[in-house]
Order: structure tokens, then sequence, then C-alpha cells
């Protein structure tokens, strides 16, 4: 069985986060792990409030699981501080992580900065060269080449910018784009579109979190990550569509649509 790890904070409402991952991960018929970066109060109509892990004790939670049941791909999402990605940089290069999937959490749903600018520096510079692919939304994306994306044109600009500085596959999401919801992946400086109508449901809290999971159980296969990205957004697709409604916000997709399909086989 296939061991992947998710490093990212916790949502109590089990939307988003490590929850929405193990979940992922299990659909998929492997086997999930965690190392919790935060601990959040949240539901479907926003977030009440955060409370940081300790950067040791982040540590501790990597060593334990590297020690013992080795990931085969590792999924990075929310991580708050610039102490916690320098833990997480560390022992990840020290334990010789592979096949990382780093979702640069760095915006929030509102728009605002969820990280301080030394620990976006510590990300840019420190964690991000580590990873095999990044998964920025369009706030993101724009956060890391400094300009503003409005077409699928600057998604490529976007791309051919950050490649300035990160080296590995680079996947920017469409989904604020306002005619279509296509996705580009940008990698070894070509352009490979992923191309989707908006899916009619606003029920779709945790669904970055839930794409890279997912993309990184492809990964741990063996895959490629255009394969990877491609299976992935077939997951997701099936799981907004199944129509889930819970809560009185924006609410969480349907993880286990796809149970007993081929597609999580």
């Amino acid at each position: 069985m296939k061991k992947i790890l998710s490093i990212a904070g916790s949502d109590c409402s089990g939307g988003a986060g490590v929850q929405a991952d193990l979940k992922t991960i299990t659909a998929h018929k492997m086997y999930g792990m965690t190392v919790i970066t935060a601990l959040t109060a949240q539901n479907t109509l926003g977030v009440q409030g955060v409370s940081e892990v300790a950067s040791d004790f982040v540590e501790s939670q990597i060593n334990a699981i590297f020690t013992d049941i080795v990931p085969d791909a590792v999924k990075i999402g929310m991580v708050s501080s610039k102490a916690i990605i320098e833990k997480i940089t560390q022992q990840l290069e020290y334990y010789d992580a592979k096949k990382i999937v780093l979702d640069p959490v760095m915006i929030s749903t509102s728009g605002s900065k969820l990280l301080q600018d030394d620990a976006i520096e510590e990300l840019i510079t420190k964690l991000m060269p580590l990873a095999t692919l990044i998964t920025p939304n369009i706030p993101e994306a724009e956060c890391l080449c400094s300009f503003k994306i409005q077409y699928k044109e600057d998604m490529i600009r976007a791309a051919q910018k950050i490649r300035e500085f990160y080296k590995g596959g680079i996947l920017i999401k469409g989904g604020h784009l306002e005619d279509c919801s296509d996705d580009l992946l940008y990698i070894q400086q070509e352009a490979i579109w992923y191309k989707h109508c908006k899916i009619d449901n606003s029920n779709t809290h945790g669904t970055g979190c839930t794409l890279s999971s997912a993309i990184a159980c492809h990964l741990a296969e063996g895959k490629s990550v255009e394969q990877s990205v491609l299976e992935a957004k077939a997951y997701i697709t099936g799981a907004l569509k199944a129509g889930l409604d819970l809560g009185q916000g924006s609410g969480p997709l349907n993880h286990m649509w796809c149970l007993g399909n081929k597609i999580c086989q």
C-alpha cells in the first residue's frame, strides 16, 4: 500500500486541511498520515480562530513519521510561520523526501495574506525548491509573480516568471477566472492546459487541499506529473459534481463520491 503524508493545518469541520487530505487519500485506497502545523476553529462560514503548533513539535511529528512509516509522497499545505517552514525544510532535506506537492496557502478566500513577508520569503527560497510540483491558485500566483492575473495569457506569463526562481512543475489553478476554470500546468518550459467549464456548485471548501493531495496519490504510484494532474482533476470534478450540500456557507466536497468507481482504484 502506498503511503502519503500531509503536512498541513487541521480543519475541525472536516472540509479542508488534513481532514480533506485524509479523506482523499483513503478514497484513493492509500494510507494517509499527517503532520499538523496549526489547529483551526472553522466551519463553512469561515475561520473563527487559529492556534499555531510549535515548530519543535512539527519537527517531532516529521521525525516520528520518517523513522517508521516512510511516505511515498508528501503533500504540504498550510505552513503559517518562518520557524515552521524552516523545520519542515530541514527535515525533508535530511530524510531526502521525494514526490513533494506544495500547495502554497498564502492568501485567504477574502484576499488577506496568511503569511508574514519573512515567511513568504522562506517558503519561496527554501521550501519551494524541494517540491516536485506547486499548485497556486490565481491570488497565490499573483503573490509569486508580482503582477495581476486576469486572463489565460497572464497565467502563462506568471508561470514563466515563477520559473525564473523555481524549476519544478507549476500548476496555476484557474478557478478565479471569469469565463472558465482552466488550469495551466507549466513544466519543462511547456504549457499544458486542462480545460474545464465552471461547475455550478458554490460548495467548494477544501478544493485546493483535495486537488494537491490527489496529485500526491498519483505521483506515489509512479505516474508522471502530467498524468497525475489529469487524474486528480477528474477526481475533484466528480467530487464537485456530486453536489454534497452541508453547512450554511461554502460547504465541503463529497470526497467519497467515487468509492467503487475505477477512478479511485
